[in-house]
């Protein structure tokens, strides 16, 4: 294997991992939007004319009411898929990151539409009520706003524990920032260096510098 090659097969490999991080974002985040589509509260409507309703006493808070349990779900699926991708030990750097804020902005907007839907299906608007029923509407996000707080927590999360980490590597145990297939403690050994008119031969840890035309001075003996 040349050279040039063992970035290239460290970037690979790294850029599958990105791969598998942003699928499994994604299914976190649907999971995520199924638990909303189901928790996330209706609010209810006193039909006053063929099409039209007023909201009932109270029942307004209810949006409120719905929006913070998403950016709940959307703080807690981003802490749990930073910490997850963390515990990859082999690929963690620059890419995980990019693939961990990717993953969790589109998941984020997954989660807002699907769960909207289960939200639909938990609560079907009733078609043409009649005058004074009272009808459910299923729970909207209402807010772009709440779909940054899942790519925001993950990519600080993220940045936290590479913070904490005592290694300069990220405990890695290679050299390079993107999955440079060298280990750390690979390092090459030096038969020979010239300095100038000086010469040290030997390996590393182990030189001994001559002077050209001088030789060494032996101890000088009295008597």
């Amino acid at each position: 294997m040349t050279t040039d090659s063992i970035p290239s097969a460290g970037i690979r490999r790294e850029v599958r991992a990105a791969v598998i991080i942003v699928v499994a974002v994604l299914l976190l985040s649907v999971v995520g939007a199924v638990v909303w589509g189901w928790l996330a509260p209706t609010e209810q409507l006193l039909v006053t004319q063929p099409g039209r309703g007023a909201t009932l006493t109270g029942e307004s808070v209810h949006q409120f009411d719905a929006l913070a349990i998403f950016v709940c779900i959307g703080a807690v699926t981003g802490l749990l898929s930073a910490v997850g991708a963390w515990r990859w030990r082999a690929v963690r750097g620059p890419i995980m990151q990019l693939a961990l804020v990717v993953g969790s902005v589109v998941g984020a907007f997954a989660m807002s539409r699907l769960g909207e839907q289960v939200a639909q299906w938990h609560h079907p608007r009733p078609h043409d009520p009649p005058v004074g029923q009272i009808v459910d509407l299923p729970a909207e996000v209402g807010s772009w706003l709440a779909l940054i707080v899942q790519p925001l927590i993950a990519a600080l999360i993220l940045l936290f524990l590479a913070a904490l980490s005592s290694s300069e590597d990220l405990g890695t145990g290679f050299a390079g920032p993107f999955g440079a297939s060298r280990p750390i403690g690979d390092r090459t050994h030096f038969t020979a260096i010239t300095y100038g008119t000086y010469r040290a031969d030997g390996h590393a840890g182990d030189s001994v510098a001559h002077a050209e035309g001088y030789e060494p001075v032996g101890e000088s003996r009295s008597g």
